[in-house]
């Protein structure tokens, strides 16, 4: 594993440019969610599994619009390594059109049908009764939260990050703020409890798309042009981005299925198991917080140069990361075992809860380094090589021929304890692993679509 590429100035300054300030939009995401999480959490078990599995629903939502946006992404990547204005709009256009119309379908469900989403995850009434309260008042957010998401995906390909970092980084500290005061009644204001955190979230959720726009047209971007513009797309160029965009779509609904199965699973093993399963989720998303940014920054420069030509630079630039965020996720594993009892100590948890908490812990800091290399070889090579059917067939036979009929041997035949149920879950991330490797390193994903 030879690191003489850390000489590299160039190489290091550019990813840096572009990965420090998506990890900090994330570090402070994840912080803040964390918050979110530990404020509820003084309501009660039944609380923190209510939002979690509330969150299930904006989990595969979200999952969905990454899916298609980051799809798209690879050609605003390319576009801008040619230095092409014009298309990059369009595929803009394309995006905010379709992502609003899958947010449309789940505001329908969160609004009108929530009980029947929630009751996929779990039979406790109590849960789903706070549970719908959440969902009914979040929902209503879901399509400012696509436009957003469009708009992000796209600025950050152009390498217009900072942007996307305010409007993200100051719409969740205002939700946090709003969901203090309305959960726990500051200053006058009635006690809202669960209903009060989701308040805060809709409408932070609402100010990030505003500040965003604000920012665009303000900065003068290259997405500052008159909005019409970005739907004057015909078929033809439709078609061509579809194909491409529509297997990343499918490949994320499918995952994201596969992960509310596990989650779902879990639930079913018991209150307290969902609840520690939820506590570890926001340990994970601040573990996520380095990662994010080096797979990112790998996507955009890898799509940078493909588009521009220069094929072994992208080649280059996909092994470069793989090695660093396989080296970061050891660190960051120690780190994670390390401060188990501290994290527990934030929560009201009984004594079963608190020992799975410590466990899951244990079990994520062990698979952290197999999940890193795979997000980068899976986000920074195949999505952002164009690979995206193979990237779908292989996401589709790791989880639902390997990780799902795992999670139910463990819970439903094995009646194992959720955190062995989580470690052989796992085991569809190290078959994963091989196959990505495999692929990375045949350079058989790197596709130039837009000299097409």
């Amino acid at each position: 594993m030879s690191l003489s590429f850390l000489k590299d100035r160039a190489f290091l300054r550019e990813m840096l440019t572009i990965a420090i300030p998506i990890s900090f939009q994330q570090l402070i995401n994840a912080s803040l969610n964390m918050i979110d999480v530990i404020m509820v959490g003084q309501l009660g078990e039944a609380s923190i599994a209510a939002l979690g599995l509330s969150n299930q629903v904006f989990f595969v939502f979200i999952l969905l619009l990454f899916g298609l946006t980051s799809g798209m992404a690879i050609f605003t990547a390319q576009f801008w390594g040619k230095q092409e204005i014009e298309p990059i709009r369009k595929v803009t256009g394309m995006s905010i059109l379709i992502t609003s119309l899958i947010a449309l379908v789940f505001m329908l469900a969160a609004v009108f049908a929530p009980h029947v989403v929630l009751g996929f995850y779990t039979k406790d009434r109590e849960v789903i009764d706070i549970g719908v309260s959440y969902l009914r008042i979040v929902g209503l957010s879901y399509i400012p939260v696509a436009i957003a998401t469009s708009y992000i995906a796209t600025l950050r390909s152009i390498q217009f990050v900072k942007l996307t970092v305010i409007a993200t980084v100051s719409a969740l500290i205002f939700k946090t703020i709003l969901g203090y005061v309305l959960i726990f009644g500051i200053g006058g204001l009635p006690a809202l409890g669960v209903r009060g955190a989701a308040i805060g979230t809709a409408s932070g959720w609402t100010l990030e798309l505003l500040l965003i726009l604000i920012f665009v047209y303000a900065q003068k971007t290259p997405l500052a042009a008159n909005p019409l513009t970005f739907f004057s797309f015909d078929v033809t160029f439709l078609g061509r981005v579809l194909k491409t965009t529509l297997p990343a779509l499918a490949n994320e609904m499918f995952w994201s299925l596969g992960i509310t199965t596990y989650n779902a699973i879990y639930a079913h093993i018991g209150t307290d198991s969902i609840a520690a399963i939820n506590v570890n989720a926001t340990i994970e998303e601040l573990g996520f917080v380095v990662f994010m940014g080096l797979g990112n920054a790998c996507a955009v420069m890898v799509g940078n140069r493909i588009g521009a030509g220069r094929k072994d630079e992208a080649y280059e630039t996909v092994r470069r990361v793989v090695i660093l965020s396989v080296l970061s996720a050891w660190m960051v594993g120690l780190i994670v075992v390390s401060m188990r009892d501290a994290v527990v100590n934030l929560y009201s948890l009984s004594p079963e809860g608190e020992y799975n908490v410590r466990m899951l812990m244990l079990m994520m800091a062990l698979v952290l380094w197999v999940r890193m290399f795979n997000f980068s070889t899976f986000i920074g090579a195949l999505r952002a090589g164009g690979d995206t059917r193979f990237a779908l067939i292989m996401e589709l036979c790791s989880i639902w021929l390997i990780g799902v009929p795992a999670a139910y041997v463990g819970a439903f035949v094995l009646h194992l304890p959720v955190y062995y149920v989580y470690l052989m879950v796992a085991l569809e991330e190290i078959a994963k692993a091989f196959f990505s490797g495999w692929r990375v390193r045949s350079r058989k994903w790197i596709h130039d679509l837009v000299s097409a």
